[in-house]
């Protein structure tokens, strides 16, 4: 199986260097020096890397064959692509590879369906889910300890505890002349009332 662990950056200084982005949480399995990668596109590679370090808080690679900036500015926005047994699992308990979260259930703690995982999006701060819901639209939910509580891959899903307005941005806003209005229809008919409570809490 396939996965996507880095995506080429810019090249750094006249050597043949590049900058990447790390997606892969085993930077130091999947992209050490030895390591045969695919690439897309797939005319760019295949990339055997040759040395790797670490520079101001970024990775830089240099694959075998590449000697100069131009060399290195022509892989620019390359993704690397490392072929992976689909039985392997992260070292971490804790963690996961993409292609385990894909099409997993999202429930709140108490049940209620979100929808299902249809991409996981890697971004320098965080990690979301691109959640499908079942009307078709799509909710970010950030990957994080506080919101997902659970993952059960045996039930193949994922349970979240959303923070208010996460899933559903849809909150009743009522003015001072509602509220009046609200009133006075509350004193004409009560039954009114409760109807537009009602409403506005399924809105």
């Amino acid at each position: 199986m396939q996965l996507v662990v880095a995506r080429v950056g810019r090249a750094h200084g006249i050597k043949g260097e590049v900058t990447v982005e790390v997606r892969t949480d085993e930077p130091e399995l999947r992209l050490g020096p030895g390591a045969v990668l695919l690439t897309d596109p797939a005319s760019a590679g295949p990339l055997t890397i040759e040395t790797g370090r670490v520079h101001s808080g970024r990775l830089l690679l240099r694959f075998a064959g590449v000697r100069d900036r131009n060399g290195a500015e022509a892989l620019r926005n390359t993704l690397l692509i490392s072929e992976v047994d689909p039985d392997e699992t992260p070292e971490d308990p804790d963690e996961y590879y993409d292609h385990q979260l894909m099409d997993l259930d999202v429930v709140t703690t108490d049940g209620a369906e979100v929808g299902r995982i249809t991409e996981i999006s890697h971004l320098p701060s965080q990690d979301l889910f691109v959640v499908e819901r079942p009307d078709g639209t799509e909710v970010m939910i950030p990957f994080v300890e506080e919101i997902v509580v659970e993952i059960d891959l045996e039930e193949q899903r994922a349970v979240i505890d959303p923070p208010p307005g996460l899933i559903d941005d849809r909150a009743e806003v009522v003015s001072t002349r509602d509220e009046e209005s609200a009133s006075a229809g509350d004193a004409k008919s009560g039954s009114a009332g409760a109807d537009d409570e009602t409403t506005g809490a399924g809105a």
